[in-house]
């Protein structure tokens, strides 16, 4: 006999069964708004909801120099000319947050649902760059622009390269927020047309880390931040551990697509407006950011080397399957190796990223 589909928990199916009105709460992407390049369990909060609040939230890439021209309008000219470059550091990415949810208290988890995203303008960047994996085989930077579909409502389906040029605005991409002007002579057109599924979602979503120190916004962990995972779009939602009262929710790093490993270093960097709601879950003690998405689960490993984010994504789902579904360990172990896909998130971000992907449905 069939058991039902299973859930992480009461509080989870109630939050992912209810429906969502109008925003409780509006967050714009402003220099008070906005930190950029950091992780601080101590950034004062910008917004403080209540448990089920919807928000509608802006996210602003630090690509947008990369075609100032086609990615920049008044308001991220703002961000731009209020923080100092010496301010965007040690990281790269703008958050916009934090944001306190009531109830959200170490021991329990923070559950963000993506209801919804729309392109604040309808180009992105992609840039393959010195910490892509194969920059060694190219030694050199480039910048491709990509444009969504002309006719299409918000996203569209897909996103095509307008042009690419080889970025020598410094010796090497290695400040945030440099804006270049290539010549019109310096613009190539792509090799051959392509239309590139949009998937849009946030490179970096996630809570306030443990532990005081600010630490670079670039590597992910425990408390999520700069996953990269294109999985978390809309329709979505992810769980995280909470380390402090409220959880400190920020949002930021938004693509219009993105492959499964990142591997020249960036996906389509482009803003974002997002609709999200929040819930405090104190029924659930999650160690590790896990996606839901449809009936899958996602589990998600990190390290400094794949054979260890492979090695904790594998433990974080053997934990889902046991703590959460009831299995025996050898049997989850066993199902993890015939019903589980792993893959690799991302191998751009210093501590590299894989994922287990779980189609609950099995069980149903």
């Amino acid at each position: 006999m069939a058991m039902a589909v299973p859930e992480l928990s009461d509080a989870v199916a109630t939050a992912l069964d209810g429906g969502a009105g109008a925003p409780d709460h509006t967050l714009p992407a402003t220099p008070e708004t906005c930190y950029w390049g950091y992780l601080d369990a101590a950034q004062p909060a910008a917004l403080t909801v209540d448990s089920g609040a919807v928000i509608d939230i802006e996210a602003v890439t630090h690509h947008s120099g990369d075609a100032a021209d086609l990615m920049m309008d008044d308001g991220v000219r703002a961000i731009w000319d209020a923080i100092e470059p010496a301010d965007r550091t040690p990281g790269v990415h703008i958050m916009t947050g934090p944001i306190d949810v009531a109830g959200a208290t170490p021991g329990g988890s923070l559950l963000v649902r993506i209801l919804d995203m729309q392109p604040r303008v309808r180009f992105g960047s992609n840039c393959a760059a010195n910490w892509g994996l194969l920059y060694d085989a190219f030694g050199k930077e480039r910048i491709t622009i990509y444009e969504l579909d002309e006719d299409a409502d918000g996203f569209g389906t897909t996103a095509s390269p307008v042009y690419g040029y080889d970025f020598t605005a410094r010796e090497l991409y290695d400040v945030p927020g440099v804006i270049s002007e290539p010549g019109d002579a310096d613009r190539s057109p792509f090799s051959v047309p392509v239309s590139v599924p949009v998937r849009p979602h946030f490179g970096v979503m996630g809570v306030a880390p443990p532990g005081g120190e600010r630490r670079s916004s670039i590597p992910p962990g425990v408390f999520g931040g700069n996953v990269d995972n294109w999985r978390l779009g809309p329709g979505s939602a992810m769980v995280y551990p909470v380390f402090r009262e409220g959880a400190g929710l920020y949002v930021g790093d938004p693509h219009f697509a993105q492959g499964d490993g990142e591997i020249c270093g960036t996906a389509i960097e482009a803003s974002i407006n997002a609709r999200i709601q929040v819930f405090a879950i104190p029924d659930l003690a999650v160690t590790a950011p896990v996606l839901l998405r449809a009936r899958t689960w996602v589990a998600h490993g990190f390290g400094d080397t794949l054979d260890q984010a492979m090695r904790m994504s594998a433990e974080q789902m053997l934990w889902l399957l046991t703590d959460r579904i009831g299995l025996t360990p050898d049997d989850a172990y066993s199902l993890c190796s015939v019903g589980v896909d792993f893959g690799v998130t991302q191998v751009v971000d210093g501590t590299v990223g894989c994922h287990a992907i779980l189609d609950t449905t099995i069980f149903g």
